[in-house]
């Protein structure tokens, strides 16, 4: 006689997820759909600000596009890509002002955010933390179902740490 097994099903809700490359002349953002197993991009873009404006100047114009960018698609949730410190200070340290600024947006906005170093998203989407950029960039455009790669970097960057949270998310409700 067979025993009988017990299936658990595992529901992922509907939600929409901002994920941020942040950088002080550009910060990419993506913002994805996820409905079970299904992804797709709903807007990416990247961010600008002008290297010969005064920094304050260029904070509040950061901190403002960003939220115009949560009140436009009320994301559930948020994932942005954790500084990583190279060997030009100048470059982290800009990367750190933006990734501050981008955090008090998301937090002020009561938004669940996480942060992923950049060899964990490259982990999560290819299964290699040393993945390139076109690689990455071929993975977000299948999993998104898009034409062609995402494009500029930042924006395709912004919609890979998205889809690393969307991942995360599944797999933390199973271990649950």
């Amino acid at each position: 006689m067979l025993g009988s097994v017990a299936i658990q099903r595992y529901d992922v809700e509907h939600m929409f997820v901002l994920g941020i490359d942040p950088g002080l002349t550009r910060t990419g953002y993506g913002v994805i759909e996820s409905s079970g197993p299904t992804e797709k991009a709903v807007a990416a873009g990247v961010i600008r600000t002008d290297p010969a404006q005064r920094l304050g100047e260029r904070f509040v114009e950061l901190a403002r596009d960003l939220r115009e960018i949560v009140a436009e698609y009320a994301p559930e949730a948020a994932a942005i890509e954790q500084v990583f410190v190279n060997n030009n200070r100048h470059t982290a340290m800009s990367v750190a002002r933006a990734s501050g600024i981008a955090l008090l947006v998301l937090s002020e906005a009561h938004l669940e955010t996480a942060e992923y170093t950049p060899s964990a998203v490259k982990m999560a989407l290819t299964g290699s933390g040393t993945a390139d950029k076109q690689q990455m960039q071929r993975v977000v455009a299948m999993r998104l179902g898009l034409p062609s790669r995402p494009t500029p970097a930042d924006a395709a960057d912004a919609l890979a740490v998205a889809l690393c949270h969307v991942q995360h998310r599944v797999l933390n409700a199973r271990i649950s």
